[in-house]
């Protein structure tokens, strides 16, 4: 299991704590308005980042607080309830927000999002988040493994994960979306990752899930779209492959690009040594990205992301 970077991931800590994600139109005073509300309510802002895109003319902001601690410590009645902050906060910041032509969520960092995962008969991306998440790296729950091959139910087993096995074949491909659309409803799923799945979904099912699919490609995109990369890498006679996470859109492999990651090749290098150090790449870049999406870093707008630190 290849160890993700402390500023990749960061553990949770305690108190519990709400993020906000926001992006509208850039005007002056932005960071001042949603920074004195919070104060005015009595939040303690943990983190802040944002970004400007000069060139669209839009804000992207990310705001990790929570309570603020009393100054005193002789009456813990005044301890603030973190919970009506919350729902004070979303009060108060909802026709703000309108003024401002902002989209935001609000998110708190003790709910742990059920995920499904999907996958096909390479195991090796299921097999490094599922240690992940029994380790604590990963801070969500893994509801339901989903695959149209029997080769994955032993380990779902031993992970003690439901494991619901739906062939999917060209006559039968409406039907076997219907089956899976059920299963993510009855679970109720909340992020789908396909680590390795080897079957494109429909745009039905893209629309249930917008921003909430996160596919691995096992090329640096948006080079080798498609099937087989490591053979069209090979006989295009590359220096570098890569491997590249992203939301899943209609288009294939052209969603918002989450990260990506390299490793260099020589001539000496056949299609099996790219193979093998390419699933080394498709382990962390899929780890980085659903790592990122769990802990709510990751804003999406047009075909792009912004990934906040």
């Amino acid at each position: 299991m290849s160890p993700l970077h402390y500023s990749e991931y960061m553990p949770r800590k305690h108190p519990e704590t709400a993020v906000l994600l926001l992006d509208c139109p850039d005007q002056p005073g932005l960071v001042a308005r949603v920074a004195g509300l919070l104060f005015d309510l009595g939040a303690t802002i943990l983190h802040a980042d944002q970004h400007q895109d000069h060139e669209l003319g839009l804000f992207f902001m990310r705001i990790e607080w929570t309570a603020a601690q009393p100054r005193s410590t002789q009456n813990p009645s005044a301890q603030p309830d973190f919970h009506a902050l919350v729902e004070a906060f979303r009060a108060a910041f909802t026709p703000l927000a309108a003024a401002l032509s902002m989209r935001w969520q609000l998110r708190l960092t003790g709910q742990r999002p059920r995920v499904a995962l999907f996958c096909s008969q390479y195991l090796h991306c299921a097999a490094d988040l599922l240690d992940r998440v029994r380790s604590g790296e990963l801070h969500c729950q893994i509801a339901l493994i989903v695959s149209n091959h029997r080769d994955v139910e032993p380990l779902a087993a031993f992970h003690g994960i439901p494991f619901h096995h739906t062939p999917v074949a060209p006559a039968t491909r409406t039907q076997s979306e219907s089956t899976q659309l059920r299963l993510l409803a009855d679970h109720p799923v909340e992020l789908v990752v396909l680590a390795r799945y080897m079957q494109i979904l429909s745009p039905a099912f893209v629309a249930v899930y917008p921003s909430a699919i996160i596919n691995v490609h096992h090329s640096f995109l948006p080079a080798f779209i498609g099937a087989r990369p490591y053979h069209a890498a090979h006989a295009r006679g590359v220096k570098l492959i890569g491997a590249t996470s992203h939301y899943v859109t209609t288009a294939l492999d052209d969603g918002p690009i989450i990260e990506q990651d390299v490793a260099r090749i020589s001539h000496r290098d056949q299609v099996e040594d790219l193979v093998a150090r390419g699933r080394d790449l498709e382990r962390v870049v899929l780890a980085r990205a659903v790592a990122w999406h769990l802990d709510h870093r990751i804003l999406s707008f047009g075909n792009k992301t912004v990934v906040f630190d």
